[in-house]
């Protein structure tokens, strides 16, 4: 390869690594990640209940409620679309199930740039699940997620599989228009065709609850459904909560398209579902003050916002757990892309936002924002009689401040 190719392609892999944000929607051929686990130790298929939630605990007590792992191990598994598009699923597991998974971020890069990526720095997500586990008995609830510009289907793999501890399946497709790969390739279609793969993604674990033989199979309750997106993925659940089957939404640093400076009232298309809305106070691709509260102002009641200090825009994925610290930006400054990126100072803004100063260690907001997704979505459940512990009275129980707003 000449040194006009290599810069070129040099080139290409700052722009994809370092835009983990907003925009972009998504069929070329796609890579296949690789993502391994240990081997399952399988107990019989007892299920385990959940903790007793009918007393009511002190503040302290609410505000943490649902950070720590729920009552069941996790499983993990890969499935396909129709149209080939990866999708991952976290569920869970037969008590006794032990084991941990992982991947590689570069493993969902086309090979050509994926063998320029060779620094020895973090660039692995561990996580406890077992690949392939029996699943628990009982009938479970569906959580749909919807990765961001950039993103991948495992790109929250911190919340994801801890929603799955709690008793729920979550169902992430990758989308063709925005996933890591095809950004670094060919986007293929846009928001629309990301609402519809989402849709089928739902149509999918639908289907393999009557499947002979599948893990899922007599475990799906298909009748309770809650969509969670992050940045580009907020406004894919908003379009996806039209469908009759989605019971609410929670957006991470997104919003609906509204701002502050908007002279336009909301669109009448906005779904009358219950939402939630989180942001990060130190956003810099998707403000909470500009984009996220007055989208918040604008969806029908009831609607929640937090919004969390310390936080940036990927403190609601693993990425900024890459790098020593510094985000996906820092795998691609250690392979010797650092020039580069200060000459495009603005890319590596974009690839930074969230991992580094003035924005905190990301594994303080991970619990906050681990307990006020499961909370929420609990109650909406219906597994709670009511919200836990994520009402005004937390706001100044966390080590981060939280800004709590609710309209009923």
């Amino acid at each position: 390869m000449n040194s006009r190719h290599l810069h070129r392609l040099t080139a290409i892999t700052v722009v994809g690594l370092t835009l983990m944000s907003c925009g972009g929607e998504d069929s070329s051929t796609e890579s296949t990640p690789t993502t391994e686990g240990a081997i399952s130790t399988e107990a019989p298929a007892v299920t385990e209940p959940a903790p007793d939630t009918s007393s009511t605990p002190d503040p302290a007590e609410l505000a943490n409620y649902y950070a720590a792992a729920g009552p069941y191990p996790v499983g993990v598994t890969t499935l396909e679309l129709e149209a080939g598009n990866k999708v991952e699923i976290w569920y869970p597991a037969v008590a006794g199930t032990m084991g941990t998974d992982f991947y590689d971020v570069r493993d969902f890069v086309p090979d050509a740039i994926r063998a320029l990526l060779t620094a020895d720095v973090p660039a692995v997500y561990e996580y406890d699940a077992v690949r392939d586990a029996a699943m628990a008995d009982g009938t479970y609830p569906v959580v749909l997620f919807s990765h961001g510009y950039s993103g991948i289907r495992l790109q929250s793999t911190f919340l994801t599989a801890h929603l799955a501890s709690w008793g729920m399946v979550v169902v992430s497709p990758d989308h063709w228009s925005r996933d890591l790969f095809h950004v670094l390739s060919a986007p293929v279609g846009d928001r629309q065709s990301s609402i519809v793969e989402l849709l089928a993604s739902l149509d999918l674990i639908s289907a393999e609850n009557t499947l002979s033989g599948s893990i899922f199979e007599g475990r799906i309750d298909s009748s309770r459904v809650v969509a969670v997106g992050h940045s580009a993925g907020g406004g894919t659940i908003v379009g996806a909560a039209a469908d009759d089957r989605i019971d609410g939404y929670v957006s991470l640093a997104s919003g609906v398209g509204i701002s502050s400076a908007s002279t336009t009232t909301a669109p009448l298309t906005l779904p009358n579902k219950p939402s939630f809305f989180i942001a990060g106070a130190l956003d810099g691709i998707i403000s909470a003050q500009t984009s996220t509260k007055p989208s918040f102002e604008a969806v029908p009641a009831p609607s929640r916002l937090w919004i969390i200090d310390g936080v940036g825009h990927n403190g609601f994925d693993d990425f900024c757990t890459f790098g020593n610290g510094s985000g996906i930006i820092g795998v691609a400054i250690a392979s010797g892309l650092g020039p580069l990126l200060e000459a495009q100072p603005q890319l590596k803004t974009l690839g930074e936002d969230g991992c580094v100063p003035p924005a905190l260690d990301v594994n303080l907001g991970f619990p906050i924002i681990k307990h006020a997704v499961t909370s929420q979505i609990r109650f909406w459940f219906g597994d709670d009689a009511e919200a836990i512990g994520i009402g005004p009275e937390v706001a100044d129980q966390y080590e981060l401040a939280v800004e709590i707003v609710v309209r009923d």
